[in-house]
């Protein structure tokens, strides 16, 4: 399949998170336009296993290494494995940032909320964003991507989310900055911030719970709620040169939820 990407090096893309639901769908999105991916998974290895696998069958390479994206301090010995992997492709910089990987949240509601459960979301959802970025920044080619993902709860607003919908609202004011930052290197800077998604996130409630799902679907223009497939291609899309121009910009993917 032709690189959409380039007309000569295949790209490389570094995809946080990317086991499983939206961001193995980015992951498999990316190698069907033709981009070698390296992704990281927190747990699950047999789900990174089967993307590896489908990156294989789509005619690309993906290596997948372990990461825990809220403990800061690992991250300069995951940069070193990052190096290692692009030294595999052949390579020692990389094309693509996708800031996706997120734990597990429940709605909290804003006077039940702990230190413990905001800072637990806080160092995955910002912190962890944060500084990993700062730390991959140096292998970043002049020229890349950086896809930072949000959610449209920081558009809306409901009972719960105050936590959740607070760091997200931080990455995107975080994304904007990175984009004027950045701008002499060339590397655009944008958000993609999808809505309900049917996946194992936060204990699968969209994709499990009927009555929620209906909810949903009920509150959303396209009627229904969003599943990975949704999403990962406009994440890559999003990195091709086709959008090269788009910078500093919040993309919502939501099927029209609460409009």
């Amino acid at each position: 399949m032709p690189n959409e990407y380039t007309n000569s090096t295949t790209k490389i893309a570094l995809v946080t998170g990317g086991s499983r639901g939206i961001g193995r769908n980015t992951v498999v999105s990316l190698a069907k336009r033709g981009v070698h991916t390296i992704f990281t998974y927190h747990s699950h290895s047999t789900d990174a296993e089967a993307v590896v696998a489908a990156v294989r069958d789509a005619g690309k390479q993906a290596i997948a290494l372990q990461m825990d994206a809220g403990n800061v301090a690992s991250f300069d010995a995951f940069v070193e494995s990052v190096k290692d992997a692009l030294a595999k492709l052949g390579a020692t910089r990389f094309d693509f940032l996708v800031n996706n990987a997120g734990n597990n949240h429940h709605n909290m509601p804003f006077e039940k909320a702990t230190e413990e459960e905001l800072d637990s979301i806080y160092n995955v959802h910002f912190k962890g964003v944060f500084f990993l970025t700062q730390k991959l920044l140096p292998l970043i080619n002049d020229g890349g991507r950086i896809v930072n993902i949000s959610t449209v709860r920081t558009r809306t607003a409901s009972p719960g989310g105050a936590v959740y919908a607070s760091m997200k609202g931080a990455v995107e004011v975080l994304s904007r900055h990175l984009a004027k930052e950045l701008g002499p290197r060339r590397i655009a800077v944008n958000v993609v911030a999808p809505g309900p998604v049917e996946t194992d996130f936060s204990g699968g409630i969209v994709r499990d719970n009927p009555s929620v799902n209906k909810m949903i679907s009920e509150n959303t223009a396209l009627g229904r709620a969003g599943v990975p497939d949704d999403l990962g291609p406009v994440i890559a899309s999003l990195l091709s040169e086709e959008n090269r121009w788009v910078n500093a910009q919040r993309i919502e993917a939501s099927g029209g939820v609460a409009i």
